[in-house]
C-alpha cells in the first residue's frame, strides 16, 4: 500500500507542473539571450572560450527542454 502512495503523489507532482505564458515568456527570452551569446562566443573562439559557450549553452538548451517538454497552463 505504501509504494501505491507514493506514485499517486509522484504523478500529483507531475501533473502540477506547467508554464504560465508569462514565465514562458521569460524562458524564451533567456534562451534566445543564451544561445545568441553561445553562438558569439563559439565563433570569436578567444581564450577561455569554451568555459563561456558552457556558460551560455547549458541554460539554453535546460531552457528548450523547458519548454518543449513542459505543459503550457492558458
Amino acid at each position: 500500500m505504501r509504494e501505491i502512495c507514493g506514485q499517486q503523489r509522484t504523478i500529483k507532482l507531475v501533473s502540477e507542473l506547467y508554464l504560465t505564458p508569462p514565465v514562458a515568456v521569460l524562458i524564451f527570452f533567456a534562451v534566445v539571450v543564451c544561445g545568441h551569446n553561445f553562438r558569439m562566443v563559439w565563433k570569436q573562439q578567444a581564450p577561455g572560450w569554451r568555459k563561456r559557450a558552457w556558460l551560455f549553452g547549458l541554460p539554453a538548451g535546460i531552457g528548450l527542454l523547458l519548454l518543449g517538454f513542459l505543459p503550457l497552463k492558458l
